[in-house]
């Protein structure tokens, strides 16, 4: 009867996450509700809770921004998550768009 080799265990390398650099990450878009005559202020707090599941309190603040200030920035994402967004934003005929983030 042949005997059997044990087998040997090699400790696997500790893989330390690497670093990255701004021009390596993806690039970060802002989504913009955009103020408009047509929507009631309750319609607005309504889609933002249902499209970002948002609390009524956090709804109301960005409903508010966008009545007063003329906009409010509701996301910052990456690109596909971003376009998400805007065309869900439209589809309950918001003033959505959506713009890279600035660098600092």
């Amino acid at each position: 009867m042949p005997e059997t080799e044990t087998p040997v265990l090699v400790p696997e390398k500790e893989m330390l996450p690497e670093s990255k650099t701004k021009e390596g990450l993806a690039p970060v878009y802002r989504v913009i509700v955009w103020n408009d005559p047509v929507n009631l202020m309750q319609y607005v707090t309504h889609v933002f809770q249902k499209v970002f599941g948002w609390d009524r309190q956090k709804a109301e603040t960005h409903m508010l921004e966008v009545h007063h200030r003329g906009k409010s920035v509701v996301a910052r994402e990456g690109q596909e998550k971003a376009e998400h967004y805007v065309h869900q934003l439209q589809s309950y005929s918001l003033h959505a768009t959506m713009e890279p983030e600035e660098s600092p």
